[in-house]
């Protein structure tokens, strides 16, 4: 749950969640692993994914609280106080959630879903991997997890030296793809052959929260459907400038 305590505003969201609902809404069948807790956040979060056609068959509910991150608006770039992880700080995979998995042709995750030695076992099945490192473009981070990974986001400010470099390296260990996007100033993406630049579309921002999440569906989609790079990172710009004119992340 994203909580804004000074506007009394809250919302059911998170890197994933935002990624399927986004998905889902462009047609793509799509199922959330995760767990919430025993409280009114918990039920709110499986009351909008239901909505939005989501599988919940294997969103855990444990007694405790539902992770939590406190925000505030600079403006309108989304900031982010306070993590509580309640119960997703014990969250792991069951077998029978890795059996679940196993029957997708994709699974998006990140670092704070913990399953980085969970991802050999679902490439081995042919579940391309898509995991979005956020802002975290350190090669001692992302280094020993790109080798399990088809599809790696990365967020970063600028196209400089360093980021051209980072994401041929990290393409380098493996991934199919590698992308960073760079809020304002576009995306990049390379495929150990070409770098490709996307181009934003220009929209009046009102919350700067799930942009990232909403241009890694776009780009997904397009992928899924055999779009062509240039054609994904458009998309993406699309899905992201739809998501960045309205409060909520999707």
């Amino acid at each position: 749950m994203d909580v804004y305590d000074q506007l009394n505003r809250m919302y059911p969201t998170g890197n994933s969640v935002d990624f399927v609902i986004h998905m889902r809404r462009m047609g793509v069948q799509a199922s959330l692993v995760s767990v919430v807790g025993t409280d009114a956040y918990g039920d709110m979060m499986i009351d909008m994914l239901k909505t939005e056609k989501i599988d919940v068959s294997h969103l855990s509910v444990r007694q405790g609280s539902t992770a939590v991150f406190k925000m505030e608006l600079n403006g309108n770039d989304r900031v982010h106080k306070e993590k509580i992880e309640g119960v997703m700080a014990h969250f792991a995979l069951n077998e029978d959630d890795r059996r679940f998995i196993a029957e997708h042709d994709a699974l998006h995750t990140n670092l704070s879903g913990r399953i980085e030695r969970e991802l050999p076992y679902f490439r081995e099945r042919g579940v391309s991997i898509v995991f979005d490192f956020s802002t975290r473009t350190k090669k001692d981070i992302a280094g020993p997890i790109l080798p399990d990974v088809d599809y790696a986001f990365f967020s970063y400010t600028e196209e400089d030296a360093y980021i051209t470099e980072f994401i041929a390296w990290a393409q380098a260990l493996g991934p199919r793809i590698v992308i960073a996007t760079l809020g304002e100033r576009g995306s990049l993406a390379y495929d150990g052959k070409t770098l490709y630049r996307g181009q934003i579309v220009p929209v009046e921002v009102v919350n700067t929260v799930g942009a990232g999440d909403s241009f890694c569906a776009g780009f997904m989609y397009g992928e899924l459907q055999g779009w062509s790079i240039a054609e994904s990172l458009n998309h993406g710009a699309r899905t992201a400038a739809g998501v960045v004119t309205k409060f909520e992340p999707y």
